[in-house]
């Protein structure tokens, strides 16, 4: 559509511009001088609804017609022909607060044929125009199913991921007005689950903390199937407007990317650093049941529980999202039964952990210590490994005591399977291959399904060579857990050597035929 001309308006001419340094916009003959330079870096995009005063005129002639004359500024959507397509290239280039003269070709404005009386055929338009303001409109979905224009601009850069936390205040009204669902208090969900209707999700993912944006939803199909209900007198094909705040939204990180251990960051920690394997990590902790119940509690402000990350000394779960966090960093992890403690809760339980990092040592790394502090190093891990021998032995405590009870004897299993593990994990350490496999047998005449026990199992066959006995291990471990990286990455080095032992096979029998021939 082209843009409407009220009553011609005599005033300055376009010679008043003359000197100014002119640039050329595309390669069609649009040109354009700056006469003040915007307060911002950005430009608005295809769709935007922008807000300009301008005034217009034919080439050496002059300026027919003016909003700031009229005392009202014009709006518009950039880029969806509701203007000359000069003026729509013209103010994609603008910024806020600019002011710059057009010079539109007759190619870019009303051509060969004009707009008589005010503009003859084959006219050069010279537009003045000052850019106001815009809103920011984005099609989510790429048909126009969810258009979203940003009414108040966010804080930051950043934007939340599918598992976060968000917390939002809204308006979802239909097409005749009718308030569909609001929350004027705010409400907290998951994007991954969804509120309302899917539509919502998409636009909050696209959001900045503060940013307040106005969703047009096509049609009431896109709903999905919440718990809000539809009149049934209401067309389905019914647009929906919503209005919507992004207040604010906690992350929630994957820790193992198969949604079994989940992070939710409370505070944010200081720095970029995080502790790694072996780190010397100062946590305060406690662990509840699903119920409510803490099952377990650890370290004070006073006093920091401290252990080594990644030595089995806590949940391998809430090791593995202690090691995701910064110093100062507060969190709830969520843990699914795969990586609870054995015999501590129910196999289809869920343990609820919040947990602080206070502090943590990285270990220098060997290559860069001296002499002297090589040496000191050297002596820790002599005691560290002193000590994993006695925890091997500790099982002996409770073997066979027929003076416990029931709760006593449930305790005294669990804790000789882990003496059992910890012991074939120095034992593989120490290249005692068949006592590790002995170890993880007895483990598994308890428990048949212990990951654990198959995993490190397996991984005394691989260096025995056993290889059919290391594969039938592993791919018990892979059907138990699937996901789990380490069997993955165990049976990938079985593979290997099977492939090797295969080449080795056939380079004898090759050898073998020829000293035949």
């Amino acid at each position: 559509m082209a843009l409407s001309l009220p009553k011609p308006f005599l005033e300055s001419t376009e010679t008043e511009f003359s000197g100014l340094m002119e640039t050329q916009i595309g390669t069609q003959g649009l040109k354009k001088q700056i006469l003040k330079r915007g307060t911002s870096w950005k430009t608005p995009c295809v769709g935007d609804e922008v807000q300009v005063h301008y005034s217009v005129c034919v080439q050496d002639g002059v300026y027919f017609d003016s909003t700031r004359d009229r005392g009202t500024s014009f709006g518009f959507k950039l880029g969806q022909c509701e203007v000359i397509k000069g003026l729509d290239e013209a103010i994609a280039t603008m910024k806020k607060g600019e002011r710059a003269i057009f010079t539109v070709p007759p190619s870019l404005a009303y051509g060969e044929f004009g707009s008589p009386p005010l503009i003859p055929p084959n006219s050069t338009l010279v537009f003045d125009v000052e850019m106001l303001s815009w809103n920011t409109i984005r099609d989510l979905t790429g048909d126009g199913g969810i258009l979203k224009k940003i009414v108040r601009e966010g804080e930051g850069w950043a934007t939340p991921n599918d598992a976060d936390e968000v917390l939002i205040k809204y308006n979802a009204r239909l097409e005749n007005g009718t308030v569909f669902s609001e929350s004027h208090k705010g409400v907290t969900f998951c994007l991954n689950d969804g509120h309302l209707c899917p539509a919502l999700s998409a636009a909050v993912k696209t959001m900045r903390k503060g940013e307040k944006a106005e969703l047009l939803v096509k049609s009431l199909l896109q709903i999905g199937n919440g718990d809000t209900r539809i009149d049934d007198d209401i067309p389905s094909y019914s647009k929906l407007t919503i209005h919507v705040e992004l207040v604010s939204w906690r992350s929630v990180i994957d820790v193992t990317r198969d949604k079994k251990v989940l992070k939710k960051i409370l505070n944010v920690g200081e720095g970029f650093d995080r502790p790694n394997e072996g780190s010397l990590a100062k946590v305060i902790y406690f662990g509840k049941l699903q119920d409510g119940s803490v099952f377990e509690r650890k370290g004070s402000n006073e006093e920091p529980f401290e252990y080594i990350c990644f030595e089995e000394q806590i949940n391998e779960g809430l090791d593995r999202a202690i090691m995701t966090m910064r110093k100062g960093e507060k969190a709830t992890v969520t843990i699914s039964s795969d990586y609870e403690a054995a015999g501590m809760v129910s196999a289809d339980s869920v343990l609820l952990y919040e947990v602080e990092l206070i502090d943590f040592t990285k270990e220098k790394p060997f290559w860069k210590m001296d002499t002297q502090e090589k040496i000191e190093a050297c002596e820790r891990k002599k005691h560290e490994g002193n000590a994993l021998f006695k925890a091997g032995k500790a099982s002996k405590y409770v073997e066979f005591d027929h003076s416990f009870s029931d709760d006593e004897k449930c305790h005294a299993n669990a804790l000789r399977l882990s003496c059992n593990l910890n012991n074939a994990a120095c034992k593989l350490k120490l290249g005692e291959y068949r006592e590790a496999s002995t170890l993880c047998t007895k483990v598994l005449e308890v428990d048949p399904m212990n990951v654990k026990a198959l995993f490190r199992r397996s991984q005394a066959y691989l260096r025995t060579s056993e290889l059919e006995k290391a594969e039938a291990d592993i791919k018990q471990a892979l059907t138990i857990d699937p996901n789990n990286r380490e069997v993955k990455l165990e049976y990938k080095e079985l593979k290997d050597k099977q492939r090797e032992y295969m080449r080795y096979e056939a380079g004898i029998f090759s050898n073998m035929l020829s000293r035949m021939g």
